[in-house]
């Protein structure tokens, strides 16, 4: 038996202006090309399918042709909301996509209903966790002081007691727990939102410590926190913090016996991200930087000052720069200080506006750009004069 752990594929988000709907619908190609290649069985989404709670029309359909495909492929699909999802529209006709191999798991009266894989010896039970905002949950959980910890561990317990049920009764399966959450020891980057609110959200490690796997979401990072419990990260990189991150999933194999074994599968972004700084000059002409032309790109200058026109000049080498930034080398030039303290200092018009212009681009104003703000200055007087 073989599972496919992935989440967060945020299906809808754009990077840094620039949609990604194309990119998206490329990993899903690489994705049903790995469930027929693999003979995957089960592809597990542990939360975050779509980016956010009403998503676009085309974003909708993308994911209902990937449905379609990895089901047609072969593989039975559970999915998981995440805290970018929609629980309730998520999981409009539940029951109807159980019938077809799609199993939603968006409501909390479902987190002790697993899905069961059939494995000679021991089946895999599924057990889908939708994402725990705890001031909404607790309640149906019956917790009386909300808290991420505590509503995951009363989620994990009618989890357990379902295990312990079946058991008794003679039916043991071997356990796969998916969660949307922050499990303590995750290394977190800059495209995540953060889960808590007032507070620390993380959960403790030892909470999944007795299931056979964790498959879990909400980290854009593939990532092992403990042999069985793992992130599989986002299929493709939503930030430049996650530029060195390898992209995919896991592949898990079970057999009579439990959890056989855990390998990581890569799916290789479309279009590659480069984290570029350095001197402007120096930049536009360095052969080593020859892959970065086809890249999307962050750019820091250090230059003494702004570079003029510096975004222009950049993209005549390197045309999807996305994101620029500016930090002189040796630190900022002077003491920090803001315009009102600059505009004090001031000896007469010429040195106010020459102030503002430093101010908000870092960088002096050039000869002529002086001569315009004397032409500008000497028609204002004139005018004033006239009056």
């Amino acid at each position: 038996m073989r599972l496919l752990h992935t989440s967060d594929w945020h299906l809808g988000r754009s990077f840094h202006g620039v949609g990604m709907l194309d990119a998206q619908a490329d990993f899903i190609d690489r994705l049903v090309d790995t469930v027929r290649d693999q003979g995957v069985d089960a592809v597990l989404i542990s939360g975050d399918v779509y980016d956010r709670a009403l998503p676009a029309v085309d974003t909708v359909r993308l994911l209902d042709s990937a449905l379609e495909r990895i089901t047609g492929a072969g593989a039975v699909v559970v999915l998981s909301s995440g805290n970018h999802d929609s629980a309730a529209r998520l999981g409009f006709g539940s029951a109807l996509f159980e019938r077809a191999g799609v199993h939603l798991r968006t409501r909390y009266e479902d987190i002790d209903r697993p899905v069961i894989l059939p494995v000679e010896g021991r089946p895999v039970a599924v057990y889908g966790i939708p994402y725990l905002e705890p001031r909404l949950a607790a309640a149906d959980l019956g917790v009386q002081t909300p808290s991420h910890f505590t509503v995951t561990d009363a989620a994990l317990q009618r989890i357990r007691a379902d295990i312990l049920a079946r058991e008794e009764a003679g039916q043991p399966v071997a356990s796969v727990v998916m969660a949307h959450t922050f499990a303590s020891g995750g290394i977190s980057s800059d495209s995540e939102r953060d889960l808590a609110v007032g507070g620390l959200g993380a959960v403790p490690l030892d909470l999944f410590e007795e299931f056979s796997y964790t498959a879990l979401g909400h980290l854009h990072g593939r990532q092992q926190l403990s042999t069985t419990v793992r992130y599989s990260g986002s299929p493709l990189p939503y930030s430049f913090s996650e530029a060195r991150q390898a992209k995919g999933g896991w592949l898990l194999e079970f057999d009579g016996g439990g959890l056989a074994s855990v390998e990581p599968v890569t799916w290789p972004a479309p279009r590659r991200l480069a984290v570029l700084r350095g001197k402007l000059d120096d930049l536009l002409v360095d052969p080593a930087l020859t892959d970065a032309q086809d890249a999307y790109c962050q750019v820091t200058l250090t230059d003494s000052q702004r570079p003029a026109k510096a975004m222009e000049r950049l993209r005549t080498r390197f045309p999807d720069t996305l994101v620029l930034a500016f930090d002189p080398e040796g630190g900022a030039r002077g003491p920090a200080q803001t315009y009102s303290q600059r505009l004090a200092k001031a000896t007469d018009d010429l040195d106010i506006c020459c102030g503002f212009l430093e101010h908000v681009r870092s960088r002096s104003a050039a000869d002529e750009e002086k001569d315009l703000f004397i032409e500008i200055l000497d028609k204002v007087r004139e005018a004033e004069a006239a009056k």
